[in-house]
C-alpha cells in the first residue's frame, strides 16, 4: 500500500508543477505582442497540459481512489480534501478553456488576472497538505 500512496504523491507533485507553470505561462502569453512569442507560447502550454498535467492529474486521482478504497473513506477531512480535489478538477478544464481561448486567439483577461488566478492552487495546496497530515476533522 506504501507503494500506492508514493505514486499517488508523485503523480500530486507532478499535477501540481503543472497547475502552477501553466497559469504562470498565461502570464507571460497575455503580455506578449509578437507572433513568434505567441506561437512559442501556444507550443509550450499545449506540451505543459497534455503531456505533463493531465497525466499527473489522472494518475493522482485514480491512485488516491486506490488509496480511498483499501483505506476507506473515512472523516470529515476526507471528505473536504476530496472536495478540493474536485475545485482542482473544474480549475484543471478551466485551464484547458484559457489554453484553447489563446490557440483561437480569443484570450479576454490581462496579465494581472492570471497572476491571480495563478494563485488558487496554491491556497488547495495549502489546505489538502494540512488536512492529510493533520486530520483535523
Amino acid at each position: 500500500m506504501l507503494w500506492i500512496k508514493s505514486f499517488h504523491i508523485i503523480f500530486m507533485v507532478t499535477w501540481f508543477a503543472g497547475l502552477f507553470y501553466l497559469p504562470r505561462l498565461f502570464v507571460y502569453h497575455a503580455m506578449s505582442k509578437d507572433k513568434i512569442s505567441h506561437e512559442r507560447f501556444l507550443v509550450m502550454e499545449r506540451k505543459l497540459f497534455y503531456g505533463i498535467m493531465t497525466p499527473g492529474g489522472i494518475l493522482t486521482i485514480i491512485f488516491g481512489l486506490w488509496l480511498w478504497l483499501d483505506y476507506g473513506f473515512d472523516g470529515l477531512w476526507l471528505h473536504i480534501k476530496s472536495a478540493l480535489v474536485i475545485l482542482l478538477i473544474f480549475y484543471h478544464l478551466l485551464c484547458l478553456k484559457y489554453l484553447n481561448a489563446f490557440k483561437q486567439n480569443k484570450n479576454g483577461h490581462t496579465h494581472i488576472y492570471f497572476r491571480w488566478f495563478n494563485e488558487f492552487p496554491v491556497v488547495i495546496l495549502i489546505l489538502i497538505v494540512f488536512l492529510v497530515v493533520l486530520k483535523p476533522l
